[in-house]
């Protein structure tokens, strides 16, 4: 891309970072344009946060939370063993008669805890993957207090997002590319992988008798991140968190006639449908070859989107994105959380600063928040976090962590039509109330890490946060060591 075609996008630096609520909140992102996509004018500043003397969780006045799981200590149902570690991706499937039904993640390797998903006889898909990844189910009254967990799948590897179903289902995405064949050797163990990895799998809100550990190989293979079907169940949209190149943007439509239904791995076959990889298209028709040319100057202003077929979507000879040509495809570096919101969905980039993050010419960031448009087939920035030189390195931090926020990831959509997204950063690691196309607060601070990788597991990001329908509980984890929170307060209040 030429130095002018730049110019022409940004339109000049990206904009800086402005305060609110005394100075000690961010507020990263600009009002959207008028012809940008509609939302409600919900989102007010919350109180400051107060510091947990529990050393968990940091909440604003008003607001407070209660431990579902934790890995290792609360027990799963029937004898299954302990909760599993590493909590991820979650979605809410079901309510009624004052229970809710949480769909929660796992990103495990094999042995890469002590607390791996159990293979529980129905759920496992590869016998090879042991100690590994997979789902779990958990069972809450309408306020988040636990009843019960148990396996829903497991033989699966580093299941890192997802997404709820229409049809009340989860469906869960391995973010990892493995063949057959392949050895793996962690915590003093050694093992050979039966089958490939890299797909979605369905999670079935029934007990761990009633599954279908089979892969949707229609959906491809590739580092899945999350997903979101639209509503008429024709198709469904997938992020993809990889690098060496960028990953990419996907989107499967069914076969005429078909409308997707619980049992889809039985429902699809192989190359059933077909999949595409996303194109931004620039006003001159040009495909834009990575998300990281746009800034906030683009804040608010559609950008047409066309679709180009997967040519090999089980990437037996190579991976997904190294099948198109750079410049063929638009890349972005971490695809990350999606959610739809029933007219598109959400999509987030979680940062774009390295040496290998960026393609020439392009712009660092620390997050993007896009919106897909499922009947204009347009694609709009919402909500831009500016590069702060201080997000490239971890370290203790501060109460405030530099006051910015960075690293947004999981997203979901409040009953309300606001945002909340996990924070995946350096430093300080929040939960965040944004309004697409204006400002973004802290909900909540992690008071268990300290701000970094080093030592015994005290950097950890936010994960998998998701609402309950009636607006009551916002669900959310600290990946490490995994903790699932439930937190009531008066959300509508702030959100609504």
């Amino acid at each position: 891309m030429t130095i002018s075609r730049r110019q022409i996008l940004t339109g000049g630096a990206a904009a800086g970072v402005g305060l609110s609520v005394a100075g000690v909140l961010p507020s990263l992102a600009e009002p959207a344009a008028a012809h940008g996509p509609k939302h409600s004018p919900g989102g007010r500043p919350f109180p400051p946060l107060e510091d947990d003397p529990n050393g968990i969780l940091a909440l604003p006045a008003g607001f407070s939370y209660r431990i579902v799981t934790r890995e290792g200590q609360t027990d799963l149902t029937y004898g299954q063993g302990k909760t599993p570690a590493y909590h991820d991706g979650t979605g809410v499937v079901a309510a009624g008669r004052n229970r809710l039904t949480v769909i929660q993640n796992h990103e495990l390797n094999p042995h890469q805890s002590p607390y791996g998903v159990p293979h529980i006889p129905g759920t496992v898909y590869d016998p090879g993957a042991q100690n590994a990844g997979g789902c779990t189910v958990i069972v809450t009254d309408g306020q988040g207090r636990p009843q019960a967990e148990w396996v829903g799948i497991s033989g699966t590897v580093r299941n890192c997002a997802g997404g709820v179903t229409p049809w009340g289902s989860w469906l869960t995405c391995e973010e990892t590319f493995i063949n057959a064949g392949a050895t793996w050797s962690a915590g003093g163990q050694t093992g050979t992988y039966e089958k490939n990895h890299g797909y979605v799998f369905e999670v079935l809100p029934g007990d761990s008798k009633h599954q279908l550990p089979e892969p949707i190989k229609a959906f491809g293979r590739f580092d899945h991140e999350a997903l979101a079907v639209d509503p008429s169940r024709r198709h469904v949209y997938m992020s993809e968190d990889a690098s060496g190149p960028n990953g990419l943007f996907y989107r499967w439509t069914a076969p005429e006639g078909v409308r997707l239904r619980a049992g889809v791995a039985h429902q699809l076959s192989d190359t059933a449908g077909t999949l595409e990889a996303m194109q931004i298209r620039l006003d001159d028709g040009s495909i834009l070859p990575d998300v990281a040319y746009l800034t906030s100057a683009q804040i608010g202003r559609p950008f047409k989107v066309t679709w180009i077929e997967v040519p090999e979507r089980d990437a037996t000879t190579k991976t997904i994105r190294t099948q198109f040509a750079d410049g063929t495809v638009t890349r972005g570096k971490k695809f990350e959380g999606v959610w739809s919101n029933g007219k598109g969905a959400y999509i987030v980039n979680s940062f774009a600063f390295g040496a290998n993050d960026l393609p020439a010419d392009a712009t660092k960031h620390d997050g993007m928040v896009w919106f897909y448009d499922y009947e204009d087939q347009t694609i709009t920035l919402v909500t831009y976090f500016p590069h702060n030189p201080a997000a490239e390195s971890e370290g203790a931090f501060p109460k405030y962590a530099d006051l910015t926020f960075d690293g947004p990831d999981n997203v979901t959509v409040t009953p309300w039509g606001t945002l909340v997204l996990a924070e995946d950063g350096v430093k300080a690691s929040h939960v965040l109330s944004s309004v697409p196309g204006g400002p973004t607060y802290a909900i909540a601070r992690n008071q268990i890490s300290n701000g970094t990788s080093n030592g015994a597991a005290t950097y950890s990001e936010f994960t998998g946060p998701t609402f309950s329908p009636d607006g009551e509980v916002l669900f959310v984890n600290i990946q490490v060591p995994g903790v699932t929170l439930a937190i009531t307060g008066p959300w509508k209040r702030y959100l609504g």
